[in-house]
């Protein structure tokens, strides 16, 4: 189990709490270039940041793509961390 990081947000609720109050989903993809269930995958937690949306976000919300890939890569290091995994033995010494 990982100590350093409890069950962090999925990405799709930080969004949510960039995006102003009351913008619909197809309004913020619109405006994001993307589709509607695309940008409704992440907001749900179905489906993660790839760099792409990353760039795009940053552009959009004044933000930088580093802070959503940096946010993506602890969340998915988290999940996998804390699923079973088969056992790996060592490659080299």
């Amino acid at each position: 189990m990982d100590t350093t990081m409890h069950d962090p947000a999925h990405l799709g609720e930080v969004l949510r709490e960039y995006l102003p109050e009351g913008m619909s989903v197809k309004e913020a993809a619109a405006r994001l270039g993307v589709t509607r269930q695309a940008l409704s995958a992440i907001l749900n937690g179905r489906a993660g940041i790839s760099a792409d949306m990353a760039l795009r976000l940053a552009e959009a919300l004044g933000t930088s793509a580093e802070m959503w890939i940096s946010m993506q890569g602890a969340y998915d290091l988290w999940t996998a961390r804390n699923r079973p995994r088969p056992k790996v033995r060592r490659i080299a010494a």
